[in-house]
């Protein structure tokens, strides 16, 4: 009997990178433009009530500007991209009434469902704000993960899926540093994850699209990471916790659709889905 057994991405890779960008605005076009040459994957997370209307012109000098709906589903789509709720019309969630928030989320889920032709189960908080309250709307309304404004800058999978940190936004002064660490640490013992977050806007305002094709350029292409959209990776670390064991631990039983992978003694073994494996 092995007394160790750590979660494995697909593949048996130790490490996963993805990337969430918010608000569903003209610059993301040029980041998944980028993110498909690199091969990396990302959510994008939209308001379902904030479209402008189909051909709005935006003032000149704006920066934050949101494409209409037209534009957007003909954007967000691929294998690639998740579509994450934002919040039907971005609001602060912990100081609406509870209906009015509880309608916010669902109506935000279901319009998105119907827009995009997809499941919806993922999401951040408008503004970065919550409460245990706006938490506990969100699992009721069927989402299994939503990403905070906080950074982390560790690569540890999140405890809690519904106060989701981040490693670090792109801006972080320490984004190049922990890419270098993310990428050249050997002999992972837990699965490692790179989350990075922001609005495409601020590439555009700043003028550093340089700082994303920097990263992409450090962390894109390598064997031993998964590039994912988060809720791949969410649903992949839940399937893993489903995993039954023999009463010695040698055995592990996989009772998902999902093919598991996983680290024991110094091998890694893949337990198939609907099947049993020696660990």
């Amino acid at each position: 009997m092995k007394q160790q057994i750590r979660m494995r991405f697909p593949g048996g890779r130790a490490k996963a990178f993805t990337l969430s960008y918010d608000d569903g605005v003209e610059q993301d076009i040029h980041l998944i433009e980028l993110i498909r040459q690199h091969g990396v994957k990302c959510t994008f997370n939209l308001s379902s009530g904030e479209y402008p209307p189909e051909g709005y012109e935006w003032e000149p000098g704006t920066v934050h500007r949101r494409m209409p709906l037209s534009v957007c589903q003909s954007v967000y789509v691929g294998d690639d991209i998740e579509v994450a709720m934002h919040g039907t019309h971005h609001p602060f969630l912990e100081s609406m009434p509870t209906p009015a928030a509880m309608w916010d989320i669902i109506n935000d889920r279901r319009e998105l469902e119907a827009q995009y032709g997809r499941l919806v189960r993922g999401g951040a908080y408008p503004f970065g704000t919550y409460s245990d309250e706006v938490v506990g709307m969100m699992r009721l309304a069927g989402i299994a993960y939503c990403r905070t404004v906080k950074s982390s800058h560790s690569f540890s999978l999140p405890r809690d899926w519904l106060r989701l940190e981040a490693t670090c936004h792109h801006r972080d002064p320490d984004l190049y540093e922990l890419a270098e660490r993310f990428t050249t640490v050997k002999n992972v013992r837990d699965p490692l994850l790179f989350y990075v977050w922001g609005h495409t806007y601020e590439f555009e305002d700043n003028d550093n699209w340089g700082v994303m094709e920097g990263l992409l350029e450090r962390v894109a292409g390598r064997d031993d990471v998964w590039y994912a959209t988060n809720i791949e990776i969410c649903d992949y670390a839940h399937a893993f916790s489903e995993l039954i064991y023999s009463a010695d631990g040698a055995l592990a039983y996989n009772p998902t659709s999902t093919d598991l992978w996983a680290f024991c003694g110094g091998d890694t073994v893949k337990i198939p889905a609907g099947g049993t494996a020696n660990v």
